[in-house]
């Protein structure tokens, strides 16, 4: 159906429309293989499973997410395989290890991708940047795409809570005329709320502005310079971790979450309304040109080399580790550790 967006209308899938049993019909004789159990794969795997489709997980043995599959009740030598004879088994390749990884195991995959097949993606990473990451599938599979708009673990949580995490899909490749059935019954299959259109590369870009804006990076550089402010003019650890994470995560961010910013602002004090009402474009406009840097290295492919460069370096978990310590060891998160186990609900 369409909705309109503001003033934009937009093409989405609800599960009204297109419900679990229709998804069902539509897979009834496929075999959903899925490659990875790290941060999408095993939330996608189960919701699959619990949904009632043929579903079976490729990982490799000895490692630390074969034994994750079989502690969430994957059996080995039924429902999971050896990475090449979960490919060779599945009609639709759900190709979700990490981008990295993607590019390492391609040449492999790519092996069992006979006609009529399905390549399934949550990230446009490796098809935008074919160029870079080598991943070109044959012209006789289809190239699908679901994105939940969140983590694996996110998505998993909202499912057996009984809600779901909203996706984006995309066509690549429709081979076989069934690529939108089999996109869309995915995407219902994994627990998204609603589906809504976009392609590869609109895919790609936005999320990994996202993810190093407003979702991830900017919001951590936001909260160390309040914080950091703060501390300089004599506030404490706690006072300022409260004023600056706490009362965000905790008390406001549910009420944007349930009914828009001005719901928020319209459930906060007066004097609060005011300051933020005054200060929200001064932020904007001081913060505006670093996203439009953002993106522009974005769209250049410049967030992509480096992420190849890093993210495929035999240290590279070794580093990772270092940096989130760096996070982890501040006096800001510090701090927060110590409030989290003050929460009511932790004691």
């Amino acid at each position: 159906m369409k909705l309109k967006f503001g003033s934009v209308e937009e093409n989405v899938v609800t599960r009204e429309e297109f419900p679990l049993e229709k998804a069902k019909e539509v897979l009834k004789d496929e075999v959903i293989a899925v490659i990875g159990y790290g941060v999408q794969g095993p939330g996608q795997a189960l919701n699959l499973k619990d949904n009632g489709f043929k579903v079976i997980v490729g990982q490799r043995k000895n490692s630390k997410t074969w034994d994750k599959a079989v502690a969430d009740g994957w059996v080995p030598g039924e429902t999971l395989f050896e990475i090449e004879e979960a490919c060779q088994k599945g009609t639709i390749i759900q190709f979700l290890l990490s981008d990295a990884g993607q590019i390492t195991l391609w040449p492999t995959v790519k092996k069992y991708l006979s006609p009529g097949k399905a390549l399934y993606f949550s990230h446009g990473f490796g098809i935008t940047y074919k160029e870079k990451t080598g991943i070109i599938p044959p012209a006789d599979v289809d190239v699908i795409l679901v994105a939940p708009k969140g983590s694996g673990t996110s998505l998993r949580r909202m499912f057996v809570e009984g809600r779901g995490l909203n996706s984006s899909y995309a066509i690549y490749q429709d081979a076989t005329g069934k690529a939108k059935d089999r996109v869309v019954a995915l995407g219902i299959g994994v627990g998204s709320g609603y589906l809504f259109e976009t392609d590869f590369y609109r895919e790609v870009t936005s999320d990994l502005t996202g993810e190093r804006g407003t979702l991830m990076g900017a919001i951590q550089g936001i909260f160390a310079a309040q914080y950091e402010v703060l501390r300089a003019n004599g506030h404490t650890p706690s006072e300022a971790f409260n004023e600056t994470v706490e009362e965000l995560t905790q008390s406001l961010m549910p009420l944007v979450a349930e009914n828009g910013m001005d719901w928020m602002y319209a459930n906060c004090s007066t004097t609060a309304q005011r300051g933020a009402l005054d200060w929200w474009k001064p932020f904007r406009d001081a913060t505006k040109p670093v996203f439009e840097e953002l993106y522009n290295s974005v769209k250049t492919g410049q967030e992509a080399q480096k992420s190849i460069d890093s993210n495929s370096k035999a240290d590279y978990r070794e580093k990772l580790e270092e940096e989130l310590k760096e996070l982890r060891e501040s006096e800001m998160w510090q701090a927060g550790a110590v409030v989290r186990q003050l929460r009511p609900e932790n004691n």
